[in-house]
């Protein structure tokens, strides 16, 4: 079927577009947040001009954020869930007062919800909204561990403005135990902000390939994370045969078990697992072939895509396509999106 969707978190995306549909990508020459088409990626995948979308007879359109709803139908001139059927796709966990964050989609008829984290389906008040779980998939990166180098790796990004909530003032305890190289977004700020402290190094955004070997040189991977959807670094760490240094927080007990590595809200107790894998090369290699097992069986492609399927043929079938009735000239406003009484 055809699919309309917005670049907006490219890793994930990199998984979605392998399922074997025709992906639409709204492209503009700004190539910015409304028009970012492939972003540069080599995806199986289409980039669209705005204007064309009309002719695309689009089948269904995933949703990532708030505004892409009013955006997909004056695109389209079609009304999501009447004439379009439609996907909200929420990647984050909530924000600000947790235990009652509801959801900006709870209670509609016009459209099902998907998260990607069980942490996330718990933690949003979604109402009566169609609602799933599609935990991450991520494309196999191969099992190219050999923890060579007496280091800690980390993705984190933005780790100076995003601090605490990704936990990046932990790292000195891990970095007194060995230099912690922070890969990502923003990390050519983290020289700075630990002046004086024990050896971390920011390495910058690298890109996956890159990246992946040299994640694979360290001697474990950390992931010290206290409120997030769950990194797919994370994931690909696991994949490459790393053994990881987990935070027991939100969807992380689910992803790593304490074989693959060390899992516990206690940052000691972390630590010292650290001090372990760093002594025995050949424990880290044991534990993170038990990662890799994991990451696969749980996070692989083949589930993922199926699980997808299964969503966009259900979305389909509950709000079939009405082309013939639906006026070119819309365009609406999120108020004028129908809502369960």
């Amino acid at each position: 079927m055809k699919v309309l969707l917005w670049h907006v978190h490219g890793g994930w995306t990199d998984a979605f577009v392998r399922g074997g549909h025709d992906y639409l990508f709204p492209t503009t020459p700004a190539r910015d947040g409304w028009g970012l088409g492939l972003g540069g990626r080599d995806w199986p995948a289409r980039e669209v001009a705005p204007d064309d979308l009309r002719d695309e007879d689009v089948d269904v359109v995933v949703l990532q954020r708030t505004d892409e709803l009013p955006e997909a139908e004056r695109l389209t001139g079609r009304r999501i869930g009447h004439d379009l059927p439609a996907i909200y796709l929420e990647h984050n966990t909530p924000k600000g007062d947790v235990p009652q964050s509801r959801h900006p989609m709870a209670d509609r008829a016009d459209l099902d919800l998907v998260h990607v984290t069980h942490t996330n389906a718990l933690l949003w008040d979604t109402g009566r909204t169609q609602s799933r779980v599609i935990e991450h998939g991520v494309r196999d990166p191969g099992p190219h561990y050999t923890g060579t180098l007496d280091r800690f790796a980390a993705v984190i990004n933005e780790p100076v403005r995003r601090w605490r909530v990704t936990g990046t003032d932990l790292l000195p305890r891990f970095a007194e135990v060995a230099p912690v190289d922070v890969f990502g977004m923003g990390t050519d700020l983290l020289d700075d902000a630990f002046e004086g402290a024990p050896p971390i190094h920011g390495l910058g955004d690298v890109p996956p390939p890159g990246m992946h070997r040299a994640l694979a040189e360290r001697r474990a991977y950390l992931h010290p994370h206290r409120w997030t959807s769950l990194g797919l670094s994370l994931i690909e760490a696991m994949q490459l045969g790393m053994p990881v240094i987990a935070l027991a927080a939100t969807e992380a007990p689910r992803a790593v078990p304490p074989e693959a590595g060390a899992i516990s809200a206690d940052v000691g107790e972390l630590v010292q697992a650290a001090r372990t894998l760093l002594a025995d090369p050949e424990e880290a290699r044991r534990r993170g072939a038990v990662a890799r097992e994991v990451a696969l069986e749980r996070y692989g492609l083949e589930r993922f895509l199926a699980d997808w399927d299964q969503a966009l043929d259900d979305a389909v079938a509950r709000r079939p396509r009405n082309l013939k009735t639906t006026s070119r000239g819309i365009a609406r406003t999120p108020t004028d999106l129908r809502e369960v009484d």
